[in-house]
Order: structure tokens, then sequence, then C-alpha cells
């Protein structure tokens, strides 16, 4: 999961068209590589802390070890291109996003429209595997009307250079896998076996965390006035912020998390 080399993208705004029918654009894909771009968007999460090692573990339930296995085998799941489930996913993300317009081919231009760095989105999913696609196909399918404001960056102030929706949706994954230590045989932190408590009663709740997580995200970019060079930094307030929510009192579930009110069905 630590491969995150290659180039990287950002988005142009040009206009607030959003009618897809017709020849003209609402956003400017540009490639840069990482020396252009600073860290860049793949190089959010993955710097490590000292004294990780001598971090304490939290002992788990029986149902707890169950739910957390079951999560760390989808975490393990690379993405195949070559696999009909897959490339299914792949297809139900792109109606998601994009209803009532046909999709070309799984390797097309159309997916840069979305944000992918180019036209195989697959090559973007080396860094969070499939679980990214099922976290970005969940939000489509579970709030629609926030996955596609995102998307389509229709809320609020925005900047000439906007953050690429989909890589920015790989990035959360893997930040949340990492702030939640998900690889670890148990949790060596209090926000990781805070998180496992939700997983046990819920075990959709990786996909709703990433959802919550994915629109306070954009929540912070707009209360920064950021604009793409700044997204290292809006990741860290919005880690920052997710980590307060997580550890505060009277917090049952993730849907009592003060963000989650961001979130929009419809």
């Amino acid at each position: 999961m630590d491969d995150r080399g290659g180039s990287f993208v950002a988005v142009r705004r040009i206009s607030h068209d959003i009618n897809r029918g017709h020849s003209t654009s609402s956003a400017e894909v540009v490639a840069g590589s990482a020396a252009w771009l600073g860290k860049g968007l793949s190089c959010v999460c993955v710097q490590s802390r000292e004294g990780d090692d001598a971090r304490p573990s939290f002992d788990l339930t029986p149902v707890q070890e169950e739910c957390l296995q079951r999560l760390q085998n989808r975490i393990d799941v690379v993405y195949d291109s070559s696999s009909p489930e897959h490339q299914e996913a792949l297809r139900a993300l792109w109606d998601a996003a994009f209803p009532g317009e046909e999709l070309c081919g799984l390797v097309s231009e159309q997916w840069k429209e979305m944000g992918w760095q180019g036209k195989d989105p697959s090559t973007d999913f080396r860094g969070g595997g499939f679980i990214s696609l099922e976290n970005l196909l969940y939000f489509g399918r579970n709030f629609p009307k926030s996955f596609r404001d995102l998307l389509l960056k229709q809320d609020g102030d925005r900047a000439m250079w906007e953050y690429p929706f989909a890589v920015a949706g790989v990035n959360i994954t893997f930040m949340l896998i990492q702030m939640l230590d998900l690889e670890a045989v148990k949790p060596r932190s209090l926000l990781g076996a805070t998180f496992l408590k939700f997983l046990a009663e819920d075990e959709s709740s990786f996909d709703l965390l990433y959802c919550i997580t994915f629109k306070l995200m954009d929540h912070q970019w707009l209360a920064m006035h950021a604009s793409y060079m700044d997204f290292n930094a809006v990741m860290k307030a919005t880690r920052r912020q997710l980590e307060t929510e997580l550890l505060q009192d009277g917090i049952k579930r993730l849907e009592d998390l003060p963000s989650y009110s961001l979130l929009k069905r419809y």
C-alpha cells in the first residue's frame, strides 16, 4: 500500500455548467509530476510517526476480532482489472457519478472527468486497493446528493484549481486505514479501539466513516479557502477534526458525530 509514486492531476474550474449532454466542459484536467506539485495528493498520509512500535495494544472481544479480520480481508484485496466483479464495480461507480451518460470503456478519457489521473482508473487504485473503489461506490449509492455535490464542486466558493475528486477519495481511504491502524493485529490507540466498537455494531462503519470524512474534508477545504497545493494541509486538518470527534463523550454511533450532519442523501 505504500507504492505512491507517479504523476498527479489538478482540476481547473472553468465554468459551473453541469449540463453533461453538451460539448462545453466544466473542468480541465491538468497532469504534472510530483516535483512540480510538491508532495502531491498521493503523499498525504504515508509518513510514519516515531515510537509507533512502542504503542500499547487493546484487547478485543471475539466479535470485534471477527469484524476486524473481515475488514482487513477487504483491505488486502488488490484491484484486478481482469476481474469481472471489479469491472462491474467500476462501471457501477460511473453510473453513480454520471447517471444516464454512456461509458465508452473501462479505459477511456471520460474517467478524467471524475478526477482520475488518466484514462485507466485501475492505475490509481494501487494506493487504496479495491476497498477504495468500494468506498466511492458506497458513497455514491448511499449519499448521492453529497457525492455529486463534491464530484461537481457545486457547494461554496471554489478555488480555480480544485482537488481531483476520485484521487482524493483514494487518499481518504488510505488515510483512514493508517489513522485507525487497521492493518495491526490489535488496535494500538484509543482511536482504533473506539472505531472497532462501532464496527462490531455495524460492519458498514468503515464505509460510513469514509463518507463522513470525504464531506468533512471538503468542508475544511472551503473553510480554509484552499487550492490544490493546500491539499496536504486540508487533509491534516480533516484528520485532527475527525480524531477529536471520534473521541468525544457521548458518541455511541457514527451518526452521532457532528460532521455526520454535513452529509445529504437527496
